[in-house]
């Protein structure tokens, strides 16, 4: 079987390091500051959207606030994303997530393209804070994009950027909303973390330690292998 993928494009929070704490802890002070309450379980829904997307979900939970200015709200997201760096400034190498740098070892070994594919617009700074920023070829993040996911534009504006068709790249995510945008992009979607939450992903895995380079090619062309004889 000659089908073979050409890029990987990682998401970077919950896939590559685990900032997901330093989010909730950024945005429950912000959200401490408009007397609301937030909690880890709520924090689930802010997973893998833009900022601004994620203040909108938050004001949401105190009608009183739909009448806050565009530069109000610009503003405590702002704020949120300082605290966010403040916590961030923190992180190294130890941060990277089980088996993630193997896995970039092993796309640049075999010669594929690697992008990173992110909702946050800190992206390139984490990633030279975790000693990563030479595996990869292209970086796109929130800023970069119109439409945040689940809407395909960040993987799409990947591939696009690499010259690369879509059916042959790999996205790996841990959100529901990054797993459908890849699955809208046409590529093959790689989840991290709950079933019940990532049913959609093409391949599964629970914890990105299980996240094997061969693996996930052997499924990559058997499912590109079952979509051609199909057509």
């Amino acid at each position: 079987m000659s089908i073979y993928p050409k890029a990987f494009i990682y998401d970077l929070d919950g896939v590559i390091t685990d900032t997901a704490e330093f989010h909730f802890l950024a945005w429950q002070k912000i959200a401490q500051k408009l007397d609301i309450s937030i909690d880890r379980q709520f924090n689930e829904q802010l997973k893998g959207i833009g900022r601004m997307d994620s203040l909108e979900l938050i004001l949401k939970l105190d009608p009183s606030l739909s009448e806050l200015s565009n530069e109000e709200k610009e503003n405590l997201a702002n704020r949120k994303n300082e605290l966010y760096l403040e916590l961030v400034e923190t992180i190294d190498s130890s941060n990277v997530l089980p088996g993630i740098e193997e896995l970039l070892a092993a796309n640049k070994e075999q010669g594929l393209k690697i992008a990173l594919g992110s909702a946050s617009k800190n992206a390139l700074y984490v990633l030279d804070q975790l000693g990563l920023t030479h595996y990869f070829d292209y970086i796109v993040d929130a800023s970069q994009v119109s439409k945040g996911k689940p809407d395909p534009e960040t993987f799409t504006a990947a591939a696009d950027a690499l010259g690369i068709e879509y059916p042959a790249c790999i996205g790996i995510e841990d959100s529901a909303a990054g797993v459908a945008a890849i699955n809208a992009a046409n590529m093959f979607s790689v989840g991290v973390g709950d079933a019940a939450q990532l049913s959609d992903a093409d391949y599964l895995v629970e914890a990105t330690s299980q996240l094997d380079f061969e693996e996930i090619v052997e499924r990559y062309r058997h499912q590109t292998a079952l979509k051609e004889t199909d057509q």
